[in-house]
């Protein structure tokens, strides 16, 4: 674990001699990778690589929760940073040792001495200064010093007397879940206790699996994986959620048993939590949605959002003519990822929008898998977007988006999908007028002109800034106070009509309006320009 960009997957990169780094966008990690090293001294590591991103906090914590030690990177020349400091906020609370990895220790400016001070100020004390915590300096690029951080990584296991029965019920955890075309659902787990088998019947949740194939990290099929062991675990009837526990059953029939009887309990859960929010739907701001969020904690992150968002579709359907009508800007979404992680990070991410009195932000679906016709539907039916990570849209459903209006907008780098966001968000606001000053003229005398019946006051005036620009807007000060503001109906330079007066010129001038001109008011000429304005939400990138 660590901060983005400090050399976690360099890291296993070097310890796998493979390029994980090259097949991940951008060169960022955007799902958890669960990957088995087998070291010089024979033993084998299984190692979760967490990404760095704020965003996948949650993704992080899952990663913590499932193992036995953290590898604590740390770049030389950067040091302790805001996920670093976050990752150490999640070792502390699963209780999970720490191993800290100076990274970069290569590059001219790295200072590993500091890294050891800056970690102290979080309570993490390492060897030299009379702590537990084993501190190794390495250069993951380079391959420099990893025996030792491997060796440490053994030794500390040993110290821990990690062990687990092969021999019992099949006990795990889902790092990651997925829909293969081919293969239907997928989970990536990590089995914790047992031996699992191809023909086991497992329960994750509200799922259940008969295990039909079973999957290593090179994607090679194998017939069982013990205490340790990372698999892709394909059988699954229905998908379940990222950070579920997996039990071994004795049959399919207690395995539906289990299911049916957790799918009456939380439906009956869900039933108690359904009155409140009948008696919370004409609350349609952050209040209802926060509150709301609260009282499904409890539920997986999956049903809690499916809570909050088939609520807020069913609002936002049940009033179109307000949404017509309404002068505040409005941006529904569609949310689409490839995996349930990615979806999971996505929403946690819109959570924390906070700008819903410049734009209202409404998910009105998502969902894991491409793009499909009836997401395009749903989209035009709410006059909002389509917003995907690492998925794709069909030639057919690309053309439909095209003909109904709706913006497709696909990305596999996280920070790049809300950098356009961000952008449409700040497109649906109005702008802002600005007014730039030109030009500037005192008033010298005042006198009327006749006009038919009518006097006119004009006003002689020296321009002191800039310049006058008849067909541009005027606003006459006096002391402090504005006093008119509007058009000239005539601007002269002794007597001919002019357009402009450049500085140091006088000029003679009559304005729109009943004005009464005096000696030592200033007249200005400005001009009013559009200004973009920019959505305030700032989701930490």
């Amino acid at each position: 674990m660590g901060h983005v960009d400090h050399g976690k997957t360099t890291l296993l990169d070097s310890l796998r001699k493979s390029q994980i780094v090259s097949m991940e966008a951008g060169g960022i990690t955007q799902h958890i990778g669960a990957f088995l090293v087998q070291v010089p001294t024979g033993e084998k590591i299984t190692f979760l690589d967490t990404p760095g991103h704020s965003a996948f906090s949650s993704m992080r914590a899952r990663g913590v929760n499932a193992t036995d030690i953290i590898i604590l990177v740390v770049a030389a020349d950067d040091g302790v940073m805001n996920q670093t400091v976050e990752s150490i906020q999640h070792a502390k609370r699963a209780e999970v040792p720490i191993i800290v990895a100076v990274n970069k220790c290569d590059k001219p400016q790295a200072d590993p001495q500091r890294v050891k001070q800056e970690l102290l100020a979080h309570d993490v004390v390492c060897e030299e200064f009379g702590g537990d915590v084993q501190a190794i300096h390495i250069s993951a690029l380079k391959g420099d010093n990893l025996p030792a951080l491997t060796e440490a990584t053994v030794a500390l296991a040993e110290v821990l007397e990690l062990k687990a029965d092969p021999s019992g019920p099949v006990e795990g955890l889902v790092i990651e879940s997925r829909t293969d075309k081919g293969k239907g659902p997928v989970t990536t787990a990590i089995v914790q206790r047992g031996t699992l088998k191809r023909g086991c019947f497992l329960v994750a949740g509200r799922c259940w699996a008969k295990v039909r194939f079973l999957y290593d990290d090179n994607g090679q099929v194998v017939t069982e994986a013990g205490p340790s062991a990372a698999v892709q675990v394909v059988g699954w009837k229905e998908l379940p959620s990222a950070g579920e526990t997996i039990l071994e059953v004795e049959s399919e029939q207690r395995a539906k048993e289990v299911v049916e009887w957790r799918t009456h309990e939380e439906e009956e859960q869900k039933l108690l939590e359904d009155q409140s929010a009948i008696s919370l739907k004409h609350k349609l701001h952050l209040e209802e949605y926060q509150q709301k969020r609260a009282e499904l904690s409890h539920l997986s992150w999956r049903m809690r959002k499916a809570a909050l968002y088939q609520a807020n579709k069913t609002r936002c359907a049940t009033r179109p003519s307000e949404r017509t009508q309404s002068e505040q800007p409005n941006l529904p979404l569609i949310i689409k990822g490839d995996v349930d992680g990615s979806v999971e990070t996505l929403l946690n991410m819109l959570d924390t929008y906070d700008a819903q009195q410049q734009c209202q932000l409404e998910v009105v679906s998502f969902g894991i898998g491409d793009i499909s016709e009836k997401d395009v539907t749903m989209a035009e039916t709410f006059g909002g977007s389509i917003y995907g990570f690492n998925v794709a849209a069909a030639r057919p459903v690309q053309q439909l988006a095209a003909k109904k209006g709706v913006p497709l907008r696909l990305h596999s780098v996280i920070y790049k999908l809300l950098e356009q966001l961000k952008e449409e968000l700040s497109s649906k606001l109005p702008p802002l007028v600005s007014r730039n000053v030109i030009g500037e003229a005192t008033v010298l005398a005042t006198f009327y002109v006749s006009e038919g019946k009518k006097k006119v006051p004009v006003a002689g005036c020296r321009v002191q800034k800039g310049h006058l620009d008849r067909r541009l807007r005027f606003r006459l000060i006096r002391g402090r106070d504005v006093v008119w503001e509007g058009t000239l109906t005539a601007l002269k330079h002794h007597k001919d009509d002019v357009q402009t007066v450049k500085t140091g010129k006088e000029c003679g001038l009559s304005a729109d309006g009943d004005v009464d001109f005096s000696t030592g008011d200033v007249i200005e000429c400005f001009e009013e320009v559009d200004v973009p304005q920019v959505t305030s939400w700032d989701p930490g990138f």
